[in-house]
């Protein structure tokens, strides 16, 4: 079974440099056990490596974009060398004058193509390597030109520092929601602008409805039920750093346990298709499946869902998020796949990265 997504989309270039879903709810979902072999869309690494913070015994990343991966070879590399205040000066969440000189201290520690990659990408180390995808630049020019005709900065500051839920609710109705930030975002996160400065084009391939419209009230949502000082993702946006949070794999706590950990993890640049027929049956026992589901047609999606099911031990689970595109589990599979629907569902409802529409949790009988 060949890869719908590969034969879509562009894989040439550094998409994401952060990982945009929430390692927190991901984790917690996963529910992963000391010894566990997991299988995680690698993106930029983050969600691979806060498996290893959970004890996971062997934690596999695939990602069809070899630029991906050097995303996650630079981190390995950065956990191994760096402390971990340093390593948020390399990533961009704290502000950093030496992010190359820390750069070069990682680098016998990298594969030369990976070292090849990141040595003419000097520019991006030089910005933070968080801040380094198409994604990561399109947050940015909405930071940079978006927000401000919309809001002050003291606006934003004030967004930031939370407040109980009904401060929270009262801000956003009287201060934040206005016409032109609602003119302004549906303009920004509509189905053209995201296609062509956010997102592959391709990905919107099988979505039906507004685009915008649904990101929007996500947004509400996390400006108002979510407080913003936790939120590491909203942050970024905002701010272009992490200011009061950090993901998971950021956090102090979990830094010593990635490091610890990272003989753990192997990376491949191949397809899901591929690895799990090399894998075999009854082999992996939690899927980090991302949003992958989201660039296939719902008969190739049916087609992989089976194959997972193959692949994963009897009480496996499969995590994976839509944003646009409704994937779930059909009623066909439900003698070999049970919906943890409610499960689920309470953890969207903590889900920080704001942008997706459903979260989906599956175990296999």
């Amino acid at each position: 079974m060949r890869s719908e997504a590969a034969s879509h989309a562009d894989f040439s270039a550094i998409r994401y440099a952060q990982c945009w879903e929430d390692a927190d709810i991901l984790m917690e979902g996963l529910a992963i056990k000391p010894g566990d072999t997991c299988l995680s869309i690698a993106s930029a690494g983050d969600n691979s490596l806060s498996m290893l913070a959970c004890g996971a015994g062997r934690v596999v990343a695939l990602d069809l974009n070899p630029s991906q991966l050097a995303c996650l070879e630079l981190r390995v590399a950065a956990y191994r060398e760096l402390s971990h205040p340093e390593l948020l000066e390399l990533i961009g969440s704290r502000p950093s004058l030496r992010r190359v000189e820390l750069y070069r201290r990682c680098c016998s520690q990298l594969g030369s193509a990976a070292r090849a990659f990141w040595d003419s990408h000097i520019d991006e180390v030089t910005c933070g390597i968080g801040g380094a995808g198409k994604f990561e630049r399109y947050f940015a020019l909405f930071r940079q030109r978006i927000i401000p005709l919309v809001h002050y900065r003291s606006s934003i500051d004030r967004l930031l520092t939370g407040g109980a839920p009904a401060e929270r609710e009262q801000f956003y109705r009287e201060q934040w929601d206005t016409w032109r930030w609602r003119l302004l975002f549906r303009l920004f996160f509509s189905r053209f602008v995201m296609g062509r400065l956010g997102r592959d084009p391709s990905f919107f391939r099988y979505v039906e409805g507004s685009v915008a419209e649904r990101i929007l009230a996500r947004t509400c949502h996390a400006l108002t039920a979510l407080n913003p000082a936790d939120n590491p993702y909203l942050q970024w946006i905002l701010t272009g750093q992490h200011t009061t949070a950090l993901p998971f794999a950021l956090r102090s706590e979990n830094f010593e346990a990635i490091r610890a950990n990272l003989d753990r993890l192997e990376w491949h640049c191949l397809p899901l298709e591929e690895f799990l027929e090399q894998e075999g049956a009854a082999s992996i026992d939690r899927f980090n499946l991302s949003d992958i589901f989201e660039y296939m047609s719902e008969d190739n999606f049916h087609r992989l869902l089976e194959r997972l099911v193959r692949a994963g031990r009897s009480g496996g689970r499969l995590a994976y998020w839509n944003m646009l595109a409704l994937r779930s589990r059909p009623e066909s599979m439900a003698g070999e796949l049970r919906s943890l629907e409610l499960e689920a569902q309470r953890l969207f409802k903590q889900d920080k990265a704001f942008f997706y529409s459903a979260f989906v949790l599956e175990e296999i009988a």
